[in-house]
Formats: C-alpha cells, sequence, structure tokens
C-alpha cells in the first residue's frame, strides 16, 4: 500500500509561519484515503526526521515559503534531495523546525528515499514580533487553495477518481 505524509510544519506564535499547521488542520477535517497520514509537526523537527525514515512514498511538507512573491502565493516545489546533501550541515533546533536540517537528519538516521514535495506560501508576517499568533489576511486566504492543491496531487498520486457522496463532498 502507498503511504503519504502531509507534514504541517511552523510556528503558531510567529504569524504566517503557522501556515503549514492551518492547511494541515484543515486537511484533517476532510475525508482522506487511509494511505494519507496527516501530522502537525509544528517545530518538533526530530519529529519529522523519524516519520520520513518509516516508508513513506511520499511527502509533501507544508510550511511558510518566502520566495519574493506576493503574499497569500501558493508554491509547490520538488527539491533536489542530492543538492540538499550537499550544502553545510545545520544543527537541528529543538525550538524550531527548519527543513534542510531535518532532511539532513533524516539522511543521518536512515535517509529518505521517497518523493519529496513542499507545498508552500509566501508569507507576509513572518516572525515579526513575539507571539504574534494568527495569519495575514493574504496568507489565511491561501489556505483553501493549498488545500486543493494537495488534494489534487493525492488524487493524482493515488490513482483516485473524484465521486460524489450522498451528503455532496468529493473526497480526495
Amino acid at each position: 500500500m502507498k503511504e503519504i505524509l502531509i507534514a504541517g510544519i511552523g510556528n503558531i506564535f510567529l504569524g504566517d509561519d503557522a501556515f503549514g499547521c492551518e492547511v494541515v488542520s484543515e486537511l484533517s477535517r476532510r475525508e482522506l484515503p487511509p494511505e494519507v497520514r496527516v501530522v502537525d509537526f509544528g517545530i518538533r523537527g526530530y519529529d519529522l526526521a523519524f516519520a520520513l525514515t518509516e516508508g513513506c512514498e511520499m511527502a509533501i511538507l507544508v510550511d511558510a515559503m518566502p520566495r519574493g512573491g506576493l503574499p497569500g502565493t501558493v508554491y509547490l516545489v520538488e527539491p533536489d534531495l542530492q543538492e540538499i546533501e550537499k550544502l553545510a550541515p545545520t544543527a537541528p533546533d529543538a525550538h524550531s523546525l527548519n527543513p534542510v536540517s531535518v532532511l539532513q537528519l533524516t539522511k543521518s538516521i536512515g535517509g529518505f528515499t521517497g518523493k519529496l514535495l513542499l507545498a508552500g506560501c509566501e508569507p507576509l508576517v513572518l516572525g515579526e514580533g513575539d507571539g504574534e499568533m494568527g495569519l495575514s489576511k493574504p496568507v489565511r486566504e491561501a489556505v483553501p487553495q493549498a488545500v486543493a492543491m494537495i488534494e489534487s496531487l493525492l488524487r493524482d498520486s493515488l490513482d483516485l477518481t473524484a465521486t460524489t457522496t450522498d451528503a455532496g463532498h468529493v473526497p480526495v
């Protein structure tokens, strides 16, 4: 059975950094196939690294992703894991989650051989101020778009055809 991990990343106390947490919160309320595991890792990088070594065939990491675009822009990136291995090692931090350091840690404890995707959103407010909770308006409005993109990825990956249930809900 093909297993897919959808991992929310972010700190709910740093504004738009909570994007990944919000997306997986929404996904966790959806009817998803049993092959899909949705987890809010928050800032728990060690937990995510170990989860990536558990043999999932695909992982989608969901996070705020500053790339210079307009706030609220949703991105999908397939990183080159070989390039990440060439970067200088970074030490994992128990108080934040850096995807590069998590992937480096994952390699050191067994590796990840599946397909890795990063689903992200351009933040407006990222870590500015202490304890600022809640997403900015453009990032909050991007959550449904990211959820729809991930559901589409799941349908494509699992070769599912959408069928409408009696309640009118289209399961992934």
